[in-house]
């Protein structure tokens, strides 16, 4: 078998036409296991001689950013400000990913003897990365199939009331109309601002609408729509307080967000780690609370879910591209060198100075709040007599940089959203601000 030394496959790799990408990935010869293990080796290096050089500095500068950038594999000069929908695996994270898919290829005794135990270690380090136990964490596939296990697993009689906040995204709003089809409980609509201006305002008005039959509060922490981080915290203990149990979709949460389940408090939460986290599409993260999983039936069953007293009774669904997993857990490895509170804040700062400066733009209305404690590394915004579709298409056109749309026009949420992460730069942002300058001087 060849050998490629791990720099010579860094260099290899970027140079790769997205045809050539398959072929070379097919081709069982070409890479060795033992050189994707040197490979991560030496980005973790390159990440402990960066954390070194600035070790006193919490928030560093573009430098050490440009160099964390630079273990992703971006190609073509492609502006990558749309991770809010898939985001880029760090290349730790492909190579681990390539590498455990590599087994079957080469050992597929391998693929049920030493993955499941992988992935309990995997487990144990996605539950110390939220500030959970073991026993409280499920690795589904998205954001979608945790919202479902808890809508489907819950026991909701006719009439019992779930309230929802008018900024859901469906997979947060669908799987409790099927169930309000289908047993014939009520889903009330809580208004949120677009932005709210507080704290108080998102909590005031769902402590409004709890009733006696009010059973659960499913609300987006990280809203798709605006860009809103709902204060869990708070809505958590008014819950807890009139006896209401708590569902968080925060498809967005890991990796943009120095998470914590104990201080946030929720009883159920989901998660997509292949946004911000850097994790492959097709692993998912949820959470269900010690003292909540008596009260949640598991959604699919099969061996198992009768006689584990723990979480691990929603992870029945037999053998699985456990690859996935332990990619996952290079995902999180590869956050921790970083540092999870280094990079919210970097993601925040980027963000801040692009709603700073938009705000400046004639035109322009912000739809995610100024306030870091209510938004993140999700920006929306509209400008007026500019279409949104003008605005991305003309970005992609003349940056190659990826935003979206998002919203709806009818609802007033129609605009486009862009994705801060650390590998963008200040000056990936000025990009953007300067063809919404171009668009507003030049809109017909």
């Amino acid at each position: 078998m060849t050998t490629i030394k791990p720099s010579e496959l860094r260099s290899h790799l970027k140079r790769l036409s997205r045809r050539d990408f398959v072929k070379y990935l097919f081709a069982g010869s070409a890479v060795s296991l033992s050189s994707f293990s040197e490979l991560n080796a030496a980005v973790y290096q390159s990440i402990t001689s960066l954390n070194q050089k600035y070790i006193q500095d919490e928030s560093p500068d573009g430098v050490y950013w440009d160099a964390v950038s630079k273990h992703f594999l971006f190609q073509d000069g492609l502006i990558m400000m749309n991770n809010g929908t898939v985001g880029p695996m760090p290349e730790p994270v492909f190579n681990t990913l390539i590498k455990c898919f590599k087994l079957q290829v080469t050992n597929p005794f391998d693929c049920y003897n030493f993955m499941p135990k992988k992935k309990e270690e995997v487990r144990a380090k996605l539950a110390q990365f939220i500030n959970a136990s073991p026993g409280e964490v499920v690795m589904t596939r998205n954001t979608t199939e945790g919202m479902n296990f808890v809508a489907n697993g819950l026991d909701l009689k006719e009439g019992d009331e779930v309230l929802l906040s008018s900024m859901e995204h469906p997979a947060g709003t669908h799987p409790w109309k099927l169930k309000e089809k289908r047993y014939g409980i009520k889903i009330k609509e809580v208004p949120l601002g677009l932005p709210p201006k507080s704290v108080d305002e998102i909590v005031s008005a769902f402590k409004k609408e709890i009733t006696p039959r009010t059973k659960v509060i499913s609300i987006s922490h990280t809203v798709y729509i605006s860009g809103l981080i709902s204060p869990l915290k708070e809505l958590s203990k008014m819950a807890r307080e009139n006896g209401v149990l708590v569902v968080a979709d925060s498809a967005h949460g890991i990796g943009m967000l120095d998470l914590n389940m104990k201080q946030l408090g929720v009883d159920f939460f989901a998660s997509s780690p292949y946004k911000w986290l850097g994790a492959p599409t097709g692993i998912g993260l949820f959470y269900v609370r010690k003292e909540a999983q008596d009260k949640l039936w598991p959604t699919i069953a099969s061996s198992g879910w009768d006689i584990r007293e723990s979480a691990r009774k929603y992870e029945t669904l037999g053998q699985r591209a456990d690859a996935l997993a332990v990619a996952l857990g290079e995902a999180v490895d590869f956050q921790n060198a970083i540092g999870k509170q280094r990079i919210e804040r970097r993601i925040k700062a980027l963000a801040g100075y692009l709603k700073k400066e938009l705000k400046k733009i004639p035109g322009v209305k912000l739809h995610t709040s100024q306030d870091p404690y209510l938004s993140g590394g999700l920006t929306a915004f509209s400008v007026e007599g500019v279409e949104p579709e003008k605005i991305v298409n003309y970005l992609r056109e003349k940056y190659n940089i990826v935003i979206r749309t998002i919203g709806d026009r009818e609802a007033g949420t129609y605009g486009v959203r862009v994705s801060t992460h650390i590998y963008i730069s200040f000056k990936h942002i000025d990009m953007v601000l300067e063809g919404i300058k171009h668009l507003v001087r030049h809109k017909s």
